[in-house]
């Protein structure tokens, strides 16, 4: 089958490899779409960050060449021996979490901070750029007859977002700000307001992610180049700053800011993976006892999220904007994405 694998930061090949079976225990999908997530971009720019280079992956068992795609649907094809909660014909998407089932975040069911975490598509496996993957059945969610594989695709993105929302101490009526309007900030939007936020303000550079967040429901947009981000946040919130800020652009300048955006007490949530290390002034998060969450990924939400963009309470599909196949991912993918702020979020289908 053919399939994209990371071999090196810009070095993304489109090959062919052997087709993967389903062993015991395991689930064999013939992948509909797989997005490209930003942080495929961060191996592709500056990797490896997640992919396993000198020594395998403790629980993926893989090191690079690895197929990546981590954000994807498709149809269950082959079952193992063992299987019993899906199928072959089974409409399926794809929670790609590795971990170990043992440490104690595990064992409290926070697996998303495992002591071995990792990702398929990320740290080996066989990811979601490809015409077929092959997973462990508790990897695997049932969708409704309703979803399009297109809105499938998208669960894995939009669980950050809600798994970020929920992590924070938004109540209903909380005002919010979100820094970076990318993919992830896109979704933050969205969830907050199904939270019920009652104003959302969003900064952004980019004139057409500008657009994008207008579109997805951000009250107000401001461009940090052109104004002065604190004191617009201020205006717009009585002087105090907003209750809820979520930082998504992974720079010093925006995690900075979107401290000082904070009321007093208020909560600052990072979702970023940083590609260095970030400077914060902490005296501005210790005098003001403003408190800093930090989220990896998702955990125990998607039949959650499965059910909101079913339901249409949150609107992922506004954010594509390209369709590709699997042999124009570097050029039409992850080099448009680098070159282009018009390109939010862009499918892959691995069969075209």
């Amino acid at each position: 089958m053919r399939a994209a694998r990371w071999y090196n930061a810009r070095d993304i090949r489109v090959e062919e490899i052997p087709e993967p079976k389903a062993a015991k225990g395991q689930v064999k999908i013939k992948v509909a779409y797989c997005g490209i997530c930003g942080s495929d971009l961060h191996e592709y720019l500056a990797g490896p960050i997640f992919v396993p280079v000198s020594e395998p992956h403790p629980l993926s068992k893989d090191k690079a060449p690895i197929v990546m795609g981590h954000e994807y649907a498709g149809e269950v094809v082959e079952v193992g021996e063992g299987v019993t909660n899906v199928k072959v014909g089974d409409r399926v998407c794809v929670e790609p979490i590795y971990s170990c089932g043992e440490c104690a975040s595990c064992k409290k069911g926070h697996y998303n901070v495992c002591e071995k975490l990792g990702f398929v598509g990320l740290s080996g496996g066989y990811g979601g750029f490809a015409e077929y993957s092959v997973v462990p059945s508790s990897m695997v969610h049932k969708i409704p007859e309703q979803m399009s594989w297109e809105q499938a695709a998208l669960v894995e993105p939009t669980a950050v977002a809600v798994h970020a929302v929920r992590q924070s101490d938004l109540k209903l009526g909380d005002t919010v700000a979100v820094f970076g309007t990318g993919p992830i900030g896109l979704l933050v939007i969205q969830a907050a307001r199904a939270a019920g936020a009652s104003k959302i303000i969003a900064a952004e550079i980019s004139p057409e992610r500008q657009e994008f967040a207008k579109k997805v429901g951000a009250d107000v947009v401001i461009n940090p180049l052109e104004k002065d981000v604190v004191n617009e946040i201020k205006s717009h919130t009585d002087g105090l700053g907003v209750d809820v800020t979520f930082e998504v652009a992974g720079i010093d300048a925006a995690l900075n800011a979107a401290i000082q955006s904070t009321k007093m007490e208020g909560n600052v949530v990072n979702i970023s993976i940083w590609e260095k290390a970030a400077a914060i002034p902490l005296n501005n998060l210790i005098l003001t006892e403003r408190k800093m969450t930090s989220i990896i990924a998702y955990r125990n939400i998607f039949p959650q999220v499965i059910q909101l963009i079913a339901n249409g309470q949150i609107k992922a599909l506004d954010l594509v904007t390209k369709y590709i196949s699997l042999d124009e991912i570097v050029s039409e993918g992850f080099e448009a994405l680098t070159k282009n702020k018009n390109q939010i979020k862009i499918l892959v289908n691995p069969s075209k």
